[in-house]
């Protein structure tokens, strides 16, 4: 079973009213070399600066960005082609990431090929140390860049880190 790490940028707290402005995935792997990023152009009137902001982006560049349909057409295909059987989600923030790759999913595919599920990296890791104030980002080799690509890099880096340690989780 697969698992997709996936960090996503928005400039707004909710998908529909605020756009997704780009994504990163990475297969869970040792040799974290399969990535997708997806830059989508905006799909609302309505941003927040400051979220906007996270991801280095201005609303200018943001415009000429990809048709949000065409991208997850090519996001699907890229899973497909990648990976076999069901496969996983899994995100630092899974609360916010899977809305909006679920939302743009279901809004322009009419079906989202991760399922109905997702799982949280964090949960992960405070259930391994049996205490829910401890973090993994010490974990992570990758700089927390706010490039997706790059942070989800780095979260993938974690769970293989978090195998290691005894975490009972296959790739395949």
């Amino acid at each position: 079973m697969p698992y997709v790490m996936v960090d996503i940028e928005s400039d707004g707290p909710i998908p529909g009213d605020y756009s997704m402005i780009c994504f990163g995935a990475i297969i869970v792997e040792p040799e974290l070399n399969r990535s997708f990023y997806g830059k989508l152009k905006p799909i609302s009137e309505q941003f927040i600066p400051d979220a906007l902001a996270v991801s280095g982006f201005s609303r200018g560049e943001c415009l000429e960005f990809n048709d949000p349909k065409e991208v997850m057409e090519q996001f699907q295909e890229w899973l497909a082609s990648n990976c076999k059987g069901r496969t996983m989600f899994i995100s630092d923030n899974n609360g916010f990431d899977w809305q909006f790759i679920n939302w743009y999913f279901h809004h322009f595919i009419g079906k989202n090929p991760f399922g109905f599920s997702s799982t949280n990296l964090g949960s992960l890791y405070k259930g391994m140390q049996k205490d829910t104030f401890v973090t993994f980002k010490h974990l992570r080799k990758t700089k927390h860049t706010h490039n997706p690509v790059d942070d989800a890099r780095g979260n993938a880096e974690a769970l293989l880190q978090m195998k290691e340690m005894g975490l009972k989780i296959s790739f395949s």
